[in-house]
């Protein structure tokens, strides 16, 4: 699909600091960034948790189950978020002295997600006398319910939206919980989490738990390399408390003091943790998690990042590293199944296409459908809904992910109190979304979706878009700025890394490693001859015939056997 590069609008940068190099300061600017407060990564400047609803009680709960010795069961999501939410809980717990903490993960290809009446029956055999939820449990009435009726207690650590009808648990800690005071609404499960467990050092504290107990007081910074972890991999909006989250753990990182989970997954991925960026825990780290919930059982990932033991970590990245092969090649399939379906219909990716679309197919492995939904989405820029088959014969699991403008949450609400009884259940946030229907409401399911999508986006919202922060002068393509750029972040969802463009000359084109097309380019007329690569560009063919493209790209540093250059990172390119 044809892309536009659209210019970001230039933004007062009156309230920013002088001494910042006149680049970051129209980069800050154009993110919103009003003052230099909102640049301060250190802890100090982290939201307080007492504004958080309900993280007092949750204290409570906490600490009655550890005065009593009683057993907590952590219930996690199987992605990395819930994996690092999980990890997260229990090396805390233990920390604070408690005997007896276990997990559970639902196997999403027999129950689903989140705290169901299924898995109540799963977690009743570990008799649990607290069920902790992480990055699940705001949708679970009847799993709280189950819960309950067993005598267990139940505290709900969630952030996604909630419905009209909260569960009927003991405590329940969500920053989008309706009149909650917390700041941030953006905040990742482990994000969550985290705060749960500060306000319970607190409590503790207070109450003198450690004192009494000659327990050492734990340090919880050294779990941020998991806080910093989770919330890249869920692609929460970075607002100005998570990028401080995930600063302060990617500091730790780099440090040499993640945990050796955290190490060996970079280890396995060939990343040098001294050099890391949130990107690489998005694009590298996270997928290779992933992949144990996506097609095996989460528990391996989690596993991994409870081991304090480096070899074992090792080995258990090798096997998620082997993992995330196997989900590639999968992918790669599915991939190709949906675009020949597309084609079977005769609709065109720049023509006729739903606004909405929903693509189903008898082969496909529900683990995947996620990230085929985010690939799809990508290529065609409109939200996308990829279905495989579920439990049973009449049952379809789909996953969803969409573009600016269409809260896919609230679309699948709409859709639902528009048409009762087409969807099973669903939940989610802006981006990302999962459901259930019958079958036999497929057809029924695509046309009101597609409906509910127009009614929320235009044409216009469908093209494809690149977002520049402008044109960089020459003498800025340098190492200089690349450096700068890269500690500026950390960038990710909600505040993207800068992208630039510029008309530039090519002097020389090559493929490599199959899919990639690297180039030597200077900008024109005349300039210092630069290194770029577009990366799974090879099929393009706009630049084969082009001495002159103009390119939106990033300014990155490439190392190399010890040697640093600047490189352009070629996001989208078209002919001068």
């Amino acid at each position: 699909m044809r892309k536009n590069i659209v210019r970001r609008p230039p933004r007062d940068a009156a309230g920013l600091p002088r001494n910042l190099h006149p680049v970051l300061q129209r980069i800050y600017a154009a993110r919103d960034v009003r003052s230099a407060r909102e640049l301060e990564r250190s802890l100090a400047h982290l939201h307080p948790f007492t504004a958080l609803t309900g993280v007092g009680r949750a204290a409570e709960l906490l600490h009655d189950a550890l005065a009593h010795q009683k057993r907590i069961l952590i219930v996690a999501d199987f992605d990395a978020d819930g994996a690092t939410s999980c990890a997260l809980a229990v090396r805390a717990l233990r920390g604070f002295g408690a005997s007896d903490v276990r997990y559970v993960v639902p196997d999403r290809f027999r129950f689903g997600y989140g705290l169901t009446p299924e898995i109540v029956e799963v977690a009743a055999q570990h008799e649990p006398d607290l069920i902790v939820t992480v990055d699940n449990g705001i949708s679970s009435i009847d799993g709280v319910r189950a819960a309950q009726a067993r005598g267990i207690r139940v505290l709900v650590t969630d952030h996604h939206l909630p419905a009209a009808v909260l569960p009927a648990a003991d405590a329940i800690v969500n920053p989008n919980l309706p009149g909650d005071g917390f700041l941030s609404k953006s905040l990742a499960g482990v994000g969550v989490i985290f705060y749960v467990m500060v306000a319970l050092r607190t409590h503790l504290r207070e109450a003198g738990w450690f004192d009494s107990r000659g327990l050492p007081e734990p340090n919880l910074a050294r779990l941020l390399d998991l806080v910093a972890l989770g919330t890249v991999a869920d692609v929460v909006t970075l607002d100005h408390n998570n990028r401080i989250l995930v600063e302060q753990g990617l500091r730790r990182i780099r440090a040499g003091q993640s945990c050796p989970g955290v190490r060996a997954l970079l280890e396995i991925a060939g990343r040098t943790p001294e050099r890391l960026v949130a990107a690489d825990l998005g694009f590298v780290v996270a997928p290779r998690l992933n992949a144990a919930g996506r097609l095996e059982d989460m528990s391996l990932g989690i596993e991994c990042l409870l081991s304090d033991d480096p070899q074992q970590a090792r080995s258990m990245a090798a096997r998620l590293d082997e993992l995330n092969r196997d989900r590639r090649e999968i992918e790669g399939q599915m991939r190709e199944q949906a675009m020949m379906a597309i084609a079977r219909l005769g609709l065109k990716e720049d023509g006729n296409l739903p606004f909405g679309l929903c693509l189903f197919d008898a082969g496909w492995h529900q683990g995947v459908i996620g990230i085929l939904a985010s690939r799809i989405k990508d290529r065609l820029h409109r939200p996308v809904i990829a279905f495989a088959p579920g439990a049973t014969e009449d049952e379809l699991k789909g996953s969803a992910r969409s573009v600016t403008g269409l809260h896919i949450r609230d679309a699948l609400d709409a859709v639902a109190a528009l048409h009762p009884g087409l969807i099973s259940k669903f939940g989610g946030h802006a981006m990302a979304a999962g459901l259930s229907l019958p079958r036999r409401h497929l057809e029924a399911f695509r046309a009101a979706f597609d409906a509910e999508v127009r009614r929320h986006l235009t044409p216009e919202d469908l093209q494809g878009v690149v977002y520049s922060d402008g044109e960089l002068p020459a003498e800025d393509l340098g190492l200089e700025l690349a450096l700068l750029l890269r500690d500026a972040g950390p960038w990710g969802q909600g505040f993207p890394e800068p992208v630039f463009d510029g008309v530039f000359q090519v002097l020389d084109r090559r493929i490599v490693g199959e899919r990639h097309v690297k180039f030597t380019v200077r900008p024109a007329p005349d300039g210092p001859a630069l290194d770029a690569i577009a990366f799974n560009a090879a099929e393009t063919a706009v630049y084969e015939g082009a001495n002159l493209l103009r390119l939106a790209y990033r300014l990155d540093v490439n190392e190399y056997r010890g040697a640093r250059a600047v490189q352009l990172v070629v996001e989208h390119m078209e002919p001068a």
